[in-house]
């Protein structure tokens, strides 16, 4: 599943600074964005969760993402409702992948290097999602930019697990293949 991190991780990556870049065309094609981020980072979470890589939380995540990612791609942008609606669905996402990144990072804590970026990346996240909440209107404003930099924290966040992983798998065949030699 490495693999698949760093893909993604690299997908949101390009995302992020896509969005970041081009803030006004992002605004005007947000669901789109939205949407299509959201069913790549849910389903990726439901084939971790399905091939028991990840927990509970990280199910109702993906569960999340994917259900957000439809509502923007059935409706983006087409009502003032419906605007509103996916930038409160994007802020409590923000919140919830925020406390989710923070509780999995405290759970690997000893057995991953580098687990403090999961800390610093939901902590940015939740400040985002909080953001977004009191400052809706602002927030339309800058959606790209805010979603860009989220994309990117977490598209750095997952490479970062999907390099760490590799390194693990390979100490792992590593000390294996050294104890069958003896």
């Amino acid at each position: 599943m490495s693999v698949l991190n760093i893909i993604l991780g690299i997908l949101l990556v390009i995302g992020g600074f896509s969005c970041m870049f081009t803030p006004f065309a992002t605004f005007l094609s947000a669901g789109y964005y939205i949407a299509i981020l959201l069913l790549v980072y849910g389903v990726f979470g439901l084939v971790r969760y399905f091939k028991k890589e990840s927990g509970v939380l990280d199910l109702v995540v993906s569960i999340l993402a994917v259900v957000v990612g439809i509502v923007c791609l059935v409706r983006p942008g087409k009502t003032l409702v419906i605007d509103s609606l996916v930038l409160t669905l994007v802020a409590v996402w923000m919140l919830i992948q925020g406390l989710v990144t923070i509780i999995m990072a405290f759970t690997v804590r000893g057995e991953q290097k580098g687990w403090f970026w999961g800390v610093i990346v939901g902590a940015l996240a939740i400040l985002a999602g909080i953001y977004s909440f009191a400052h809706p209107g602002l927030e339309a404003m800058t959606i790209g930019v805010l979603l860009g930099l989220y994309f990117v924290e977490v598209g750095f966040d997952l490479i970062v697990k999907g390099v760490a992983m590799g390194e693990a798998r390979k100490e792992a065949k590593d000390s294996l293949k050294e104890s069958t030699k003896e």
